[in-house]
């Protein structure tokens, strides 16, 4: 019996287009002799719709047509599991609730891929695919995830941390900080985005203040840290579960600037590239540097996927000094665009069973969980009364 899949994407996040791309991707490369594929897209209002024109690329030129023949949906949970539910009945039309096995959400940035997502799955006890509430969350602060893997003893570069309204408050106590604990030349960026949205690099006090109210005008909080001199960056990919997870090739993607930007992710060289997401960057694969190196990225990789508590797939992105050679953990997208496929067949798993082995992950997980306990039997209430005169009344 054919497992039915609904796959999540869009979400009000600022890489709602990016999330589109990967999502049809994936549902495109599905084994469809062993899922059934139910495309969920919520769009920036944060309402779902499903419909069978979402499986083609070309359809979402025009989101709002695409949208007058698709189902606005909600999902409910009952006694013998979860459902999606059409929120329209139309009178004389029977239509059936769908019965969901597993969420595969495919978003990216926040209000989605920070754990609110997961959150919503956990709340109607769908088991789902990808990182779980709390390492998702943290793998999107760029803050907590560093200190996590500093307390890890695994390398980070040294930050400063503030508030945009703080540096509105007094931004002169905050330059002074950023320039006594990192320096010139450093990278201003918001704490939970993705996709190298607001990022800048910063050569010189004058830069400063443009780079801050760059970062400020996508999130509150922000993160001051030293840019890496001879700047190579080098993507991992991690595949598995807290208990067992592998390493994938290393990728070396090619920056037309001095980092690497949003248009060099996601809009290629060409209109046909720009449809591609990730896999239209340009890069080496496996990238050019020693092997003993590359064994020391995949190691720690693994390392870092343990120490949040990952789950599915993930890229880490590292930051490198092509002189001395030193890495630096820069990020991890807890769901990477395109879903770093080309990263796993690069390293010999084809993009069709990737999918399979992430099925595995989302039921190993939940077969976890199965043996937890999440109440206790108690009668606390029998003793219990607020009387006629509410509050006062109350026997404890």
């Amino acid at each position: 019996m054919k497992l039915n899949v609904a796959v999540f994407f869009g979400c009000r996040s600022v890489e709602h287009e990016v999330s589109i791309i990967s999502a049809v991707q994936a549902m495109r490369a599905m084994d469809r002799e062993k899922y059934d594929v139910t495309p969920v897209y919520v769009n920036k209002q944060g309402i779902m719709f499903t419909s069978k024109d979402m499986f083609e690329i070309e359809n979402f030129r025009n989101i709002d047509k695409l949208l007058t023949v698709s189902e606005e949906v909600t999902f409910l949970k009952k006694a013998d599991g979860v459902f999606m539910h059409p929120v329209n009945k139309k009178a004389f039309k029977k239509v059936k609730d769908t019965k969901i096995d597993l969420a595969f959400p495919i978003v990216h940035g926040t209000n989605c891929e920070d754990g609110t997502i997961a959150g919503y799955f956990e709340f109607l006890g769908l088991p789902y695919i990808s990182c779980d509430i709390i390492s998702a969350a943290v793998g999107m602060d760029k803050a907590v995830f560093k200190d996590v893997l500093k307390s890890a003893g695994l390398p980070v570069l040294d930050c400063i941390r503030f508030t945009f309204r703080e540096y509105m408050t007094d931004s002169k106590d905050i330059i002074v900080k950023i320039k006594d604990n990192i320096g010139f030349p450093l990278i201003i960026k918001p704490i939970n985005l993705g996709s190298s949205v607001g990022i800048s690099k910063v050569k010189n006090e004058n830069e400063l203040e443009e780079a801050i109210r760059l970062a400020g005008s996508f999130a509150d909080k922000i993160l001051a840290e030293r840019a890496v001199e001879n700047l190579r960056e080098i993507n991992c990919s991690v595949l598995g579960n807290s208990d067992e997870c592998a390493a994938s090739v290393c990728e070396e993607p090619f920056m037309h600037d001095e980092i690497l930007s949003y248009k060099d992710k996601y809009e290629g060289g060409s209109k046909n590239q720009a449809s591609k997401g990730m896999a239209s960057l340009g890069r080496k694969i496996p990238a050019d540097i020693p092997e003993e190196l590359s064994d020391k990225i995949r190691d720690i990789s693994c390392r870092i996927f343990k120490a949040i508590g990952a789950s599915g797939v993930v890229r880490i992105d590292y930051l490198m000094d092509d002189k001395t050679k030193e890495v630096y953990a820069n990020e991890i997208n807890t769901i990477p665009g395109s879903l770093a496929f080309y990263l796993w067949e690069a390293t010999g798993v084809k993009y069709r069973e990737l999918i399979d082995k992430l099925v595995d992950t989302a039921f190993h997980r939940e077969r976890k969980r199965e043996n937890l306990k999440f109440t206790i039997d108690t009668n606390i209430l029998s003793g219990v009364s607020f009387g006629s005169k509410g509050s006062k009344g109350s026997k404890f």
